[in-house]
Protein backbone atom coordinates (compact mmCIF):
# COMPACT_ATOMS: atom_id res chain seq x y z
CA UNK A 1 0.00 0.00 0.00
CA UNK A 2 1.49 3.39 -1.06
CA UNK A 3 1.83 6.38 1.25
CA UNK A 4 -0.97 8.28 -0.48
CA UNK A 5 -3.29 5.31 -0.09
CA UNK A 6 -2.77 5.38 3.68
CA UNK A 7 -4.54 8.71 3.89
CA UNK A 8 -3.40 12.32 3.96
CA UNK A 9 -3.24 12.69 7.76
CA UNK A 10 -1.20 9.56 8.38
CA UNK A 11 1.15 10.38 5.54
CA UNK A 12 1.67 13.93 6.74
CA UNK A 13 2.34 12.96 10.34
CA UNK A 14 4.86 10.29 9.45
CA UNK A 15 6.75 12.47 7.03
CA UNK A 16 6.76 15.50 9.33
CA UNK A 17 8.31 13.50 12.14
CA UNK A 18 10.88 11.93 9.82
CA UNK A 19 11.89 15.22 8.29
CA UNK A 20 12.12 16.95 11.64
CA UNK A 21 14.63 14.38 12.85
CA UNK A 22 16.70 14.49 9.70
CA UNK A 23 16.52 18.25 9.26
CA UNK A 24 17.69 19.06 12.77
CA UNK A 25 20.24 16.40 13.43
CA UNK A 26 22.74 16.98 10.66
CA UNK A 27 24.45 13.67 11.36
CA UNK A 28 21.21 11.78 10.79
CA UNK A 29 22.00 11.78 7.06
CA UNK A 30 25.37 10.27 6.23
CA UNK A 31 25.00 9.41 2.55
CA UNK A 32 27.07 11.42 0.10
CA UNK A 33 25.17 13.75 -2.26
CA UNK A 34 23.76 11.81 -5.17
CA UNK A 35 24.29 12.75 -8.82
CA UNK A 36 21.68 14.98 -10.42
CA UNK A 37 18.76 13.47 -12.25
CA UNK A 38 16.12 14.97 -14.52
CA UNK A 39 13.17 16.72 -12.84
CA UNK A 40 10.13 14.57 -12.22
CA UNK A 41 6.84 15.86 -13.64
CA UNK A 42 4.11 17.23 -11.37
CA UNK A 43 2.35 14.38 -9.63
CA UNK A 44 -1.16 13.59 -10.81
CA UNK A 45 -2.30 12.09 -7.49
CA UNK A 46 -1.92 15.24 -5.39
CA UNK A 47 -4.87 16.52 -3.32
CA UNK A 48 -6.96 19.07 -5.24
CA UNK A 49 -5.74 21.94 -3.03
CA UNK A 50 -2.15 21.43 -4.20
CA UNK A 51 -2.59 20.94 -7.91
CA UNK A 52 -2.55 24.64 -8.82
CA UNK A 53 0.59 25.34 -6.76
CA UNK A 54 2.64 22.23 -7.60
CA UNK A 55 5.71 22.29 -9.82
CA UNK A 56 7.94 19.57 -11.22
CA UNK A 57 9.80 17.67 -8.55
CA UNK A 58 13.49 18.57 -8.68
CA UNK A 59 15.21 15.22 -9.03
CA UNK A 60 18.12 14.24 -6.81
CA UNK A 61 20.53 16.78 -5.36
CA UNK A 62 23.20 18.17 -7.67
CA UNK A 63 26.46 19.13 -5.89
CA UNK A 64 28.12 21.31 -4.83
CA UNK A 65 26.69 22.87 -1.70
CA UNK A 66 27.06 26.65 -1.48
CA UNK A 67 27.59 28.89 1.53
CA UNK A 68 24.88 31.51 2.07
CA UNK A 69 27.06 34.50 2.87
CA UNK A 70 25.06 37.54 1.77
CA UNK A 71 21.35 38.27 1.47
CA UNK A 72 20.16 40.99 -0.90
CA UNK A 73 16.55 41.97 -0.24
CA UNK A 74 14.34 44.76 -1.56
CA UNK A 75 10.67 45.62 -1.72
CA UNK A 76 10.68 45.39 -5.52
CA UNK A 77 12.05 43.01 -8.15
CA UNK A 78 15.84 43.22 -8.44
CA UNK A 79 16.71 44.80 -11.78
CA UNK A 80 18.42 42.78 -14.54
CA UNK A 81 21.25 45.33 -14.50
CA UNK A 82 21.86 44.84 -10.79
CA UNK A 83 21.71 41.06 -11.10
CA UNK A 84 24.17 40.87 -13.99
CA UNK A 85 26.61 43.27 -12.35
CA UNK A 86 26.54 41.26 -9.10
CA UNK A 87 27.13 37.99 -10.94
CA UNK A 88 30.08 39.58 -12.74
CA UNK A 89 31.96 40.24 -9.50
CA UNK A 90 35.01 37.97 -9.28
CA UNK A 91 34.42 37.23 -5.60
CA UNK A 92 30.87 35.99 -6.24
CA UNK A 93 30.90 32.20 -6.60
CA UNK A 94 27.16 31.59 -6.96
CA UNK A 95 23.84 33.43 -6.69
CA UNK A 96 20.20 32.45 -6.23
CA UNK A 97 17.32 34.82 -6.94
CA UNK A 98 13.91 34.26 -5.31
CA UNK A 99 10.94 36.05 -3.72
CA UNK A 100 11.01 37.06 -0.05
CA UNK A 101 8.31 38.56 2.17
CA UNK A 102 6.68 38.14 5.57
CA UNK A 103 3.32 37.26 7.02
CA UNK A 104 1.85 37.27 10.52
CA UNK A 105 0.32 34.28 12.26
CA UNK A 106 -1.43 35.71 15.27
CA UNK A 107 1.24 38.21 16.36
CA UNK A 108 4.21 36.17 15.17
CA UNK A 109 6.00 37.43 12.06
CA UNK A 110 7.34 34.80 9.67
CA UNK A 111 9.88 35.64 6.96
CA UNK A 112 9.31 33.24 4.09
CA UNK A 113 10.69 32.61 0.62
CA UNK A 114 9.18 31.34 -2.62
CA UNK A 115 11.97 29.41 -4.33
CA UNK A 116 13.00 27.05 -7.09
CA UNK A 117 13.46 23.72 -5.26
CA UNK A 118 16.00 22.54 -7.85
CA UNK A 119 18.55 25.25 -7.12
CA UNK A 120 17.73 26.91 -3.79
CA UNK A 121 18.54 23.74 -1.88
CA UNK A 122 22.26 24.29 -2.59
CA UNK A 123 22.23 27.16 -0.07
CA UNK A 124 20.77 25.14 2.82
CA UNK A 125 22.69 22.90 5.28
CA UNK A 126 23.87 19.60 3.83
CA UNK A 127 21.43 17.47 5.79
CA UNK A 128 18.58 19.57 4.39
CA UNK A 129 19.91 19.96 0.86
CA UNK A 130 20.35 16.23 0.33
CA UNK A 131 17.11 15.07 1.93
CA UNK A 132 15.03 14.54 -1.18
CA UNK A 133 11.57 14.41 0.39
CA UNK A 134 11.84 17.96 1.74
CA UNK A 135 12.24 19.32 -1.79
CA UNK A 136 9.70 16.97 -3.31
CA UNK A 137 7.12 18.21 -0.85
CA UNK A 138 7.96 21.86 -1.50
CA UNK A 139 7.58 21.14 -5.22
CA UNK A 140 4.24 19.46 -4.49
CA UNK A 141 2.98 22.76 -3.05
CA UNK A 142 3.55 22.21 0.67
CA UNK A 143 5.43 24.52 3.02
CA UNK A 144 8.66 23.77 4.89
CA UNK A 145 9.17 25.36 8.31
CA UNK A 146 12.12 25.58 10.66
CA UNK A 147 11.83 23.36 13.76
CA UNK A 148 11.47 26.49 15.93
CA UNK A 149 8.25 27.44 14.16
CA UNK A 150 6.76 24.03 14.91
CA UNK A 151 6.77 25.04 18.56
CA UNK A 152 5.57 28.62 18.17
CA UNK A 153 3.22 28.87 15.17
CA UNK A 154 -0.54 28.39 15.64
CA UNK A 155 -0.87 25.31 13.41
CA UNK A 156 -4.20 23.59 12.83
CA UNK A 157 -4.11 20.01 11.57
CA UNK A 158 -0.62 20.63 10.14
CA UNK A 159 -1.75 23.74 8.24
CA UNK A 160 -0.39 27.26 8.59
CA UNK A 161 -2.38 30.33 7.55
CA UNK A 162 -0.15 32.62 5.48
CA UNK A 163 -1.35 35.97 6.71
CA UNK A 164 -3.58 37.45 9.41
CA UNK A 165 -6.33 38.45 6.96
CA UNK A 166 -9.72 36.80 7.13
CA UNK A 167 -9.70 34.33 4.25
CA UNK A 168 -5.91 34.25 3.94
CA UNK A 169 -4.51 31.23 2.10
CA UNK A 170 -3.41 28.16 4.05
CA UNK A 171 -0.51 25.83 3.28
CA UNK A 172 -0.03 22.26 4.41
CA UNK A 173 3.18 21.68 6.36
CA UNK A 174 5.25 19.07 4.55
CA UNK A 175 8.49 19.21 6.53
CA UNK A 176 10.47 20.78 9.35
CA UNK A 177 14.13 21.41 8.60
CA UNK A 178 16.94 23.89 9.09
CA UNK A 179 16.78 26.28 6.14
CA UNK A 180 19.19 29.17 5.46
CA UNK A 181 21.58 29.42 8.40
CA UNK A 182 22.01 32.77 10.16
CA UNK A 183 19.11 34.25 8.23
CA UNK A 184 15.60 34.99 9.43
CA UNK A 185 14.02 32.84 6.73
CA UNK A 186 11.65 30.56 8.60
CA UNK A 187 9.60 29.02 5.79
CA UNK A 188 9.87 27.94 2.15
CA UNK A 189 7.26 27.42 -0.54
CA UNK A 190 7.85 26.89 -4.23
CA UNK A 191 7.95 29.81 -6.64
CA UNK A 192 4.47 29.14 -8.00
CA UNK A 193 3.02 30.38 -4.71
CA UNK A 194 4.54 33.86 -5.12
CA UNK A 195 1.85 35.37 -7.35
CA UNK A 196 -0.99 33.82 -5.32
CA UNK A 197 0.42 35.35 -2.13
CA UNK A 198 1.19 38.77 -3.59
CA UNK A 199 4.94 38.45 -3.10
CA UNK A 200 7.23 40.72 -5.12
CA UNK A 201 8.77 38.61 -7.88
CA UNK A 202 12.49 37.99 -7.50
CA UNK A 203 13.10 40.69 -4.90
CA UNK A 204 15.82 38.75 -3.07
CA UNK A 205 19.11 37.03 -3.79
CA UNK A 206 21.51 34.83 -1.87
CA UNK A 207 25.18 35.21 -2.68
CA UNK A 208 27.96 32.72 -2.02
CA UNK A 209 31.47 34.15 -1.81
CA UNK A 210 33.29 30.83 -1.32
CA UNK A 211 36.69 31.50 0.21
CA UNK A 212 36.57 35.21 -0.58
CA UNK A 213 36.02 37.99 1.95
CA UNK A 214 32.24 38.60 2.28
CA UNK A 215 32.76 42.09 3.69
CA UNK A 216 34.46 43.26 0.52
CA UNK A 217 31.64 41.73 -1.56
CA UNK A 218 29.01 43.46 0.57
CA UNK A 219 30.53 46.85 -0.24
CA UNK A 220 30.69 46.05 -3.94
CA UNK A 221 27.11 44.78 -4.04
CA UNK A 222 25.76 47.85 -2.24
CA UNK A 223 27.22 49.96 -5.01
CA UNK A 224 25.23 47.94 -7.55
CA UNK A 225 21.75 48.04 -6.01
CA UNK A 226 19.42 50.97 -5.51
CA UNK A 227 18.19 52.70 -2.39
CA UNK A 228 15.74 50.65 -0.37
CA UNK A 229 17.60 47.41 -1.12
CA UNK A 230 19.26 45.78 1.87
CA UNK A 231 22.61 43.97 1.56
CA UNK A 232 23.30 41.88 4.65
CA UNK A 233 26.23 39.68 5.56
CA UNK A 234 24.50 36.70 7.14
CA UNK A 235 27.38 35.91 9.48
CA UNK A 236 26.87 39.18 11.33
CA UNK A 237 24.10 40.62 13.47
CA UNK A 238 21.79 43.32 12.20
CA UNK A 239 21.47 46.84 13.45
CA UNK A 240 22.50 50.42 13.22
CA UNK A 241 22.42 52.12 9.85
CA UNK A 242 21.62 48.96 7.86
CA UNK A 243 18.29 49.68 6.14
CA UNK A 244 16.03 46.64 6.01
CA UNK A 245 12.87 46.13 3.91
CA UNK A 246 9.53 45.14 5.45
CA UNK A 247 7.29 43.51 2.84
CA UNK A 248 3.95 42.26 4.17
CA UNK A 249 1.78 39.66 2.42
CA UNK A 250 -1.44 37.90 3.28
CA UNK A 251 -4.32 39.61 1.45
CA UNK A 252 -6.23 42.87 1.31
CA UNK A 253 -4.66 44.36 4.43
CA UNK A 254 -1.12 43.72 3.21
CA UNK A 255 -1.91 45.43 -0.09
CA UNK A 256 -3.46 48.42 1.66
CA UNK A 257 -0.78 49.21 4.24
CA UNK A 258 2.30 49.45 2.00
CA UNK A 259 5.89 48.29 2.34
CA UNK A 260 8.78 50.19 3.85
CA UNK A 261 12.42 50.05 4.82
CA UNK A 262 13.63 50.70 8.34
CA UNK A 263 16.68 51.07 10.54
CA UNK A 264 17.09 49.62 14.02
CA UNK A 265 17.67 51.51 17.27
CA UNK A 266 19.52 50.08 20.25
CA UNK A 267 16.38 50.15 22.42
CA UNK A 268 14.44 47.79 20.14
CA UNK A 269 12.47 50.47 18.31
CA UNK A 270 12.78 50.99 14.55
CA UNK A 271 12.66 53.90 12.14
CA UNK A 272 10.44 53.29 9.08
CA UNK A 273 11.45 55.40 6.12
CA UNK A 274 9.99 58.90 6.12
CA UNK A 275 8.33 58.58 2.71
CA UNK A 276 6.23 55.61 3.87
CA UNK A 277 5.34 57.36 7.13
CA UNK A 278 4.24 60.47 5.24
CA UNK A 279 2.07 58.43 2.86
CA UNK A 280 0.46 55.97 5.28
CA UNK A 281 0.56 57.22 8.88
CA UNK A 282 -2.07 59.70 10.01
CA UNK A 283 -3.09 61.34 13.29
CA UNK A 284 -6.85 61.81 13.50
CA UNK A 285 -9.65 62.07 16.05
CA UNK A 286 -11.87 59.04 16.68
CA UNK A 287 -14.74 58.44 19.15
CA UNK A 288 -13.88 57.60 22.78
CA UNK A 289 -10.08 57.57 22.32
CA UNK A 290 -9.66 61.05 20.86
CA UNK A 291 -6.45 61.65 18.88
CA UNK A 292 -4.78 58.47 17.61
CA UNK A 293 -1.93 57.81 15.19
CA UNK A 294 -2.53 54.83 12.88
CA UNK A 295 -2.22 53.60 9.31
CA UNK A 296 -4.65 55.41 7.03
CA UNK A 297 -5.99 52.03 5.87
CA UNK A 298 -7.26 51.26 9.38
CA UNK A 299 -8.63 54.60 10.52
CA UNK A 300 -12.05 54.42 8.76
CA UNK A 301 -12.78 50.99 10.26
CA UNK A 302 -11.47 51.98 13.68
CA UNK A 303 -13.69 55.05 13.64
CA UNK A 304 -16.71 53.00 12.52
CA UNK A 305 -16.16 50.38 15.23
CA UNK A 306 -15.81 52.96 17.98
CA UNK A 307 -18.84 54.89 16.71
CA UNK A 308 -20.93 51.72 16.94
CA UNK A 309 -19.63 51.14 20.47
CA UNK A 310 -20.93 54.61 21.35
CA UNK A 311 -24.28 54.12 19.60
CA UNK A 312 -24.88 50.86 21.46
CA UNK A 313 -24.25 52.49 24.82
CA UNK A 314 -20.98 50.70 25.46
CA UNK A 315 -18.57 53.66 25.49
CA UNK A 316 -17.90 53.18 29.21
CA UNK A 317 -16.47 49.73 28.43
CA UNK A 318 -13.39 51.33 26.82
CA UNK A 319 -11.18 53.38 29.14
CA UNK A 320 -9.54 56.18 27.20
CA UNK A 321 -6.80 56.45 29.83
CA UNK A 322 -5.86 52.78 29.34
CA UNK A 323 -5.28 53.03 25.58
CA UNK A 324 -1.96 51.36 24.68
CA UNK A 325 -1.27 52.90 21.29
CA UNK A 326 -1.55 52.06 17.60
CA UNK A 327 1.46 53.13 15.51
CA UNK A 328 4.41 52.06 17.65
CA UNK A 329 7.36 51.13 15.39
CA UNK A 330 9.31 48.50 17.29
CA UNK A 331 10.14 44.83 17.53
CA UNK A 332 7.90 42.50 19.52
CA UNK A 333 8.85 43.02 23.18
CA UNK A 334 11.54 45.37 21.78
CA UNK A 335 13.57 42.26 20.92
CA UNK A 336 14.97 42.15 17.35
CA UNK A 337 15.09 38.35 17.41
CA UNK A 338 11.28 38.27 17.62
CA UNK A 339 10.61 40.30 14.48
CA UNK A 340 8.61 43.47 13.87
CA UNK A 341 5.50 44.11 15.92
CA UNK A 342 2.31 44.51 13.88
CA UNK A 343 2.07 47.93 15.53
CA UNK A 344 4.93 49.01 13.26
CA UNK A 345 2.45 49.10 10.36
CA UNK A 346 0.01 51.14 12.46
CA UNK A 347 -2.69 48.52 12.03
CA UNK A 348 -3.15 47.30 15.61
CA UNK A 349 -4.44 48.89 18.80
CA UNK A 350 -4.30 47.95 22.47
CA UNK A 351 -7.33 48.73 24.63
CA UNK A 352 -7.90 48.60 28.41
CA UNK A 353 -4.33 47.42 28.93
CA UNK A 354 -4.15 46.74 32.71
CA UNK A 355 -7.05 44.29 32.79
CA UNK A 356 -6.20 42.49 29.55
CA UNK A 357 -2.61 41.37 29.84
CA UNK A 358 -1.04 38.59 27.78
CA UNK A 359 -1.85 35.07 28.87
CA UNK A 360 -5.13 36.04 30.54
CA UNK A 361 -8.77 35.64 29.55
CA UNK A 362 -9.10 39.40 29.74
CA UNK A 363 -11.79 41.67 31.11
CA UNK A 364 -12.73 43.50 27.93
CA UNK A 365 -16.45 43.44 27.20
CA UNK A 366 -17.26 40.74 24.63
CA UNK A 367 -19.87 42.97 22.99
CA UNK A 368 -17.05 45.38 22.18
CA UNK A 369 -15.03 42.46 20.80
CA UNK A 370 -17.92 41.45 18.54
CA UNK A 371 -18.23 44.98 17.18
CA UNK A 372 -14.53 45.13 16.31
CA UNK A 373 -14.69 41.74 14.60
CA UNK A 374 -17.70 42.96 12.58
CA UNK A 375 -15.58 45.88 11.35
CA UNK A 376 -12.73 43.71 10.09
CA UNK A 377 -10.53 43.31 13.16
CA UNK A 378 -9.16 40.13 14.70
CA UNK A 379 -8.86 39.82 18.47
CA UNK A 380 -5.83 38.57 20.37
CA UNK A 381 -8.04 36.98 23.02
CA UNK A 382 -8.47 33.90 20.81
CA UNK A 383 -4.74 33.29 20.32
CA UNK A 384 -2.89 30.34 21.82
CA UNK A 385 -0.97 32.80 24.00
CA UNK A 386 -3.81 35.22 24.53
CA UNK A 387 -3.45 38.99 24.15
CA UNK A 388 -6.95 40.29 24.95
CA UNK A 389 -5.99 43.98 24.81
CA UNK A 390 -4.94 43.58 21.16
CA UNK A 391 -7.06 44.19 18.05
CA UNK A 392 -5.51 44.19 14.59
CA UNK A 393 -6.81 44.87 11.11
CA UNK A 394 -7.60 41.54 9.44
CA UNK A 395 -9.86 42.56 6.56
CA UNK A 396 -10.56 45.70 4.56
CA UNK A 397 -14.24 46.55 5.04
CA UNK A 398 -15.98 49.30 3.09
CA UNK A 399 -17.17 52.11 5.35
CA UNK A 400 -19.98 54.21 3.92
Amino acid sequence: MGVRERGWSAYALGAVVALLVAGCGGSAITAAPTPSTAPVAVRTDLPAELRDVAVDRPGAFKPPLRSADILVFGSKTLTPKAISSIKALRSVVATEQFSLASFYAEEQPVVYAAVDPRTFRRFTPGSTATFQEIWDRIADGEIALTPELRRTLPLQDDYVTIGNDQGALRAHVGSYAELVLRSRIGALVNARWAAKLGMPAGNAMLISTGNNDPDAVVKAVRNRVGKGTSVQRLALGLGGAVRLPAVLTGGSVARAVGSFTYTINSNGSVNPDSRWVAEYIRTETVPILGRVTCNKAMLPQLRAALQEVVERGLASKINRNQYGGCYVPRFIASDPSQGLSFHTWGTAIDLNVPGNLRGTVGEIDRQVVDIFIKWGFSWGGTWRYTDPMHFELAQIVKVS
